[in-house]
């Protein structure tokens, strides 16, 4: 049966297995055969981790994905025996090479709004499976101002009320203005945030539309705000570095979201009418191909189990920048100071050869 891409339904259930036998009892009654059995599970368990074999993960080009990346690496290879290699990965290249080549194996952090179509029939078609929901609360975009911001003037919930207050978020290159901050021209949230600033009509308010060359200089201009205590609005997402570092809130648009208008319109770059809209939650699946699960077969309940919130990675993430860590080292970071996350993924022998303690 098609799995339901928009619900939980689409997270497959972990199989029931039954228990190994009662040694104990065997070895009073027959312990030759005891013997024999244990070797014979000690075989098992090399043959499984040596069925693993190579697996390929995608390293996904954006911070949150790609420290999965590295935790998968880590897990597969210490837990199951896995012989691990990352390869540079993105959405779409990543997708129609696992469906067409059936490699990589694995996409730890695949976000699916922009695939539900061709994921479903792969899916139906048994060449894909899906596994967690990786990001636990979803992947969220908008427009945020400082919590402290929020603090100081608890009236400010949502875009209508942050646009009556020009005064609180002073444009850089002009004072007498408030701004909103955009994207690179480069990301598709340069044209979502250019056609809301038209529909909420930003610029009668007062405000003008800064548009940065680079996602340093975005993220710069958040840390600046921070630094002079100033008052800053504009796009982003988590999860983040930059929201687990720096408290922000995220405002209500004040309606839903309209997926038609949205997809018409608000997406387009440039649309001539563009309507009030607010952003979709997106979702994150781990992705992996079917021979995965054949080869790969007891970590399954691992890739099934995974997921974290938006506040657990963003803290990682933040962690990264401040310490100016490869992705490898903040994955080591992770299953050092986060245990009590994932040891919930795996059993508990799987998780002594994880730490290396018993």
């Amino acid at each position: 049966m098609p799995l339901t891409l928009a619900d939980n339904s689409c997270r497959i259930a972990a199989e029931r297995r039954p228990g190994p036998p009662d040694l104990g009892m065997l070895m009073m009654r027959n312990p030759i055969a005891a013997v024999a059995l244990l070797i014979g599970f000690g075989l098992h368990t090399e043959a499984a981790e040596a069925a693993c074999g190579d697996v390929t993960i995608a390293e996904m080009n954006w911070g949150s994905a790609a420290v999965a990346a590295h935790i998968d690496k880590i897990v597969l290879e210490r837990g199951f025996g896995c012989k691990v290699t990352l390869v540079p990965g993105d959405t779409v290249p990543t997708f129609t090479s696992m469906i067409t080549r059936g490699q990589p194996d694995m996409a730890p952090e695949f976000w699916i709004n922009a695939v539900r179509g061709p994921l479903a029939k792969a899916t139906a078609e048994n060449r894909l499976v899906l596994g967690a929901e990786i990001l636990e609360d979803g992947a969220v975009e908008g427009w945020w101002v400082p919590k402290f911001i929020v603090d100081a003037h608890p009236e400010i919930r949502t875009v209508d009320d942050a646009l009556a207050r020009p005064n609180l978020f002073p444009s850089p290159k002009d004072p007498q203005k408030g701004a909103l901050h955009s994207c690179p021209s480069d990301w598709s949230c340069q044209a979502t945030t250019a056609n809301l600033f038209k529909a909420f009509g930003v610029a009668d308010k007062n405000f003008e539309l800064v548009e940065p060359q680079t996602a340093e200089e975005l993220d710069q201009s958040i840390a600046e705000a921070f630094e002079a205590q100033t008052g800053w609005l504009g796009y982003y997402w988590a999860p983040t570095a930059i929201l687990g570092k720096y408290p922000m809130v995220k405002l209500s648009f004040g309606v839903p979201h309209n997926k038609v208008e949205w997809d018409s319109c608000t997406a387009v770059p440039n649309c001539a009418s563009p309507q009030r809209n607010a952003y979709p939650t997106s979702q994150a699946f781990t992705l992996v191909t079917h021979e995965f699960t054949e080869k790969a077969d007891a970590a399954i309940g691992y890739v099934r189990a995974r997921r974290w919130t938006n506040a657990t990675i963003n803290s990682v993430l933040a962690w990264q920048l401040e310490n100016k860590a490869s992705n490898a080292e903040t994955a080591e970071y992770f299953l050092k100071h986060h245990e009590d996350v994932w040891s919930k993924w795996v059993v508990p022998v799987i998780a002594e050869k994880i730490t290396g303690r018993p």
